[in-house]
């Protein structure tokens, strides 16, 4: 690799600088923040609540405890955590972009959820909180959005406690090839009309569809993590594999 080649990443299929990602990235979210959720639905078909469900039963997060929920978004899996750590415990929400973090507020205000919750406006790659911190991190459908991965994983594993777990919950490679022709089928010609319809934004929603076949598969992200630091890493595939939950520990 040339020293150019380590300046680009990928924005979807396209390679571009890195410095150009976060702002294009960012373009995205402000464009889909107020229809996130009801994009979600429509584009899942509801199941990402089945999977959100499932992340925080194996997250085994205890009343008292102090969680960082990444890339927070809408506030969809801070609203789960903070009933788990209750009225004891803390979680914090972080999320770079301050439309998506802004829609996270209001949403969890509404319901009634804000006391122990913190919202802090936050670059994944540079986290701004102190080592050893946080009994869990949990970053759900943001780290293929992040411009470098490895220092996201880094920086998750230096706030961690030690015996503390992070929790990747993210579109990844199924391994039936039934379900991947039609998972592409679906992702580049229905997701984009879609968007299109329901948020006037075709675009971003095919970026989003690059973004999840440029992400790294199971065993790929799984080795990321291990030269992150994490120890006992693993996942469990979700729906044939299009989604995937991993998990690794501080010690």
């Amino acid at each position: 690799m040339n020293e150019n080649d380590s300046k680009t990443t990928h924005f979807g299929f396209e390679k571009v600088p890195e410095e150009a990602k976060k702002h294009r990235v960012a373009q995205v979210f402000d464009s889909v923040a107020d229809r996130y959720d009801v994009m979600n639905d429509v584009m899942s078909f509801g199941i990402h609540r089945l999977w959100k469900w499932l992340t925080i039963q194996l997250c085994h997060i205890r009343p008292g405890q102090t969680v960082l929920d990444v890339a927070a978004g809408t506030g969809d899996l801070s609203a789960r955590l903070a009933r788990q750590v209750g009225d004891a415990g803390q979680v914090v929400a972080t999320d770079i972009n301050a439309s998506m973090l802004k829609q996270g507020r209001q949403r969890l205000t509404n319901r009634g959820i804000a006391g122990n919750i913190a919202y802090v406006q936050a670059d994944a790659e540079t986290l701004p909180f102190p080592d050893n911190t946080f009994d869990c991190v949990t970053i759900a459908f943001g780290l293929r959005n992040v411009t470098r991965k490895e220092a996201a994983l880094a920086s998750f594993h230096r706030v961690l406690k030690p015996g503390g777990r992070l929790m990747v919950l993210e579109f990844s490679k199924t391994r039936v090839p039934l379900v991947s022709g039609l998972y592409d089928f679906y992702s580049f010609n229905i997701l984009p009309r879609m968007g299109r319809i329901i948020a006037n934004d075709s675009d971003s929603y095919r970026y989003l569809a690059e973004s999840i076949r440029m992400h790294p598969d199971q065993d790929t992200l799984r080795a990321m993590m291990e030269a992150a630091g994490f120890e006992n890493c693993g996942y469990h595939n979700f729906s044939t594999g299009i989604v995937a939950l991993h998990h690794g520990y501080k010690y």
